[in-house]
């Protein structure tokens, strides 16, 4: 049987894996070459912490302030393009407090199986992506989010993960040698880190000697179908012939979703990564600023990202460089001994996350084409949820009960 896979991206390649070991013929294919996406800038976390969607309570009224400064972490540039009004209805519509305790226990079990999984990959000979139980802090400034961090604490507990607010004596101890301003942090031990490029790389290779063949520089411009089935994937050269599609394009999958006629709300949510190898600036683990919406990942023992901002616009808008420079700033508020410059910006990473309009991934097969799997919309999460939707796709594929309730995370939901 054949399954065709749109993306190489985390999301696709971790489809490709589990498709492969079931027996499946599996061709992935990608506009790219495979080499630069954000399954690749990104920090590296594996993190059940992450139970909070994307769409929360205040998120709308805080961006409106943000808006105001060009390095703020979260900015969205106006805009009367349609789909961008009917995403940012559907999103202020989902930020509630409702929503975000029905998505709690989804995105914990998802993650969970994703955390359950790379670990299993780290025994898989040829696959090796520095998988560190290092555990994740989030740091805080503010006795707003020092109250914010007990409840957090306490909404873990009832989702049965581990967390503790950190003092500011013990969060120095945690990370010695460096000079913090923070009053504590959450500390989520359960919380891994990897190195991902190290992991799509790697994951790439595997799977090409597991006979997964591999198309580059593709890209794929509608479907061919015949009644209730997908029979192949149109390119501006061919039609690859396939039994099974899977969708999973990421920010681009909107877009071929509507060549058959399904609306997913989704846009492209643009963040930034520098990275620096064998600084005198070094952690010991993942670390959050959360005031500034800071990620600081500590890669391969040698290696240090910085990376943050959530930009939403179009996806060929020239990279704003002050927003990096807004995430340097913000790593200096909390690290005041900090003074690294901001690299030029050809080497700075920049890259378009899929957001969903309620920050829950899209996962599931479709209603008018059984045949067809949608795996995309995970927002910042596409590493840490990569392997489970990996699992969770071929399982669909098969036609098999799958590892959770996949309900919350349908692709038709905002149809209903």
């Amino acid at each position: 049987m054949k399954v065709i896979i749109i993306g190489g991206g985390i999301i696709g390649l971790a489809s490709a894996y589990y498709l492969q070991q079931a027996g499946y013929s599996v061709t992935v294919t990608d506009r790219s070459d495979m080499s630069q996406g954000c399954s690749y800038g990104n920090a590296g976390y594996i993190c059940p912490s992450h139970f909070v969607p994307l769409a929360t309570p205040g998120i709308v009224r805080q961006g409106l302030k943000w808006m105001l400064n060009a390095s703020s972490p979260f900015y969205i540039q106006p805009s009367l393009n349609r789909d961008l009004v009917n995403w940012g209805l559907k999103f202020m519509k989902s930020a509630t407090r409702q929503h975000v305790e029905r998505s709690a226990a989804p995105l914990r079990d998802i993650a969970l199986l994703s955390k359950q999984l790379y670990e299993s990959w780290t025994s898989v000979p040829g696959l090796d992506f520095a998988y560190a139980p290092v555990g994740m802090m989030e740091l805080f400034q503010t006795e707003q989010n020092a109250h914010h961090a007990h409840e957090t604490v306490k909404d873990a507990a009832a989702l049965g993960i581990e967390a503790r607010v950190l003092s500011r004596g013990e969060l120095s101890q945690m990370e010695p040698g460096m000079k913090l301003d923070a009053l504590g942090a959450v500390f989520f031990p359960g919380d891994s880190q990897i190195n991902p490029n190290l992991l799509m790389r790697s994951l790439q290779t595997y799977l090409e000697k597991q006979g997964v063949q591999f198309i580059h520089h593709q890209e794929v411009t509608g479907f061919a179908a015949t009644g209730n089935r997908i029979t192949g994937v149109r390119t501006a050269t061919a039609t690859l012939e396939a039994d099974h599609v899977v969708l999973a394009a990421g920010v681009w999958s909107a877009a071929l979703a509507r060549e058959i006629g399904l609306s997913i709300p989704m846009v492209g949510g643009r963040g930034y990564s520098v990275t620096f190898e064998n600084t005198p600036f070094k952690v010991h683990h993942s670390i959050i600023l959360s005031e500034a919406r800071v990620a600081i990942s500590p890669l391969d023992g040698h290696k240090i990202r910085f990376g943050g901002t959530m930009e939403i616009t179009p996806l060929h808008t020239p990279p704003r460089m002050r927003r990096v420079q807004g995430i340097f700033d913000s790593v200096k508020r909390y690290f005041p001994d900090f003074d690294m410059a901001v690299p030029p910006a050809d080497q700075v990473w920049y890259g378009y996350r899929p957001c969903s309009a309620d920050g829950l991934p899209y996962i599931g097969n479709l209603t008018r084409y059984p045949n067809m799997t949608i795996a995309t919309g995970h927002s910042m999460l596409g590493i840490s949820l990569g392997a489970a939707t990996g699992k969770l796709v071929a399982e669909l594929v098969a036609g098999r009960p799958t590892s959770m309730d996949l309900q919350p995370f349908h692709p038709e939901r905002f149809k209903r």
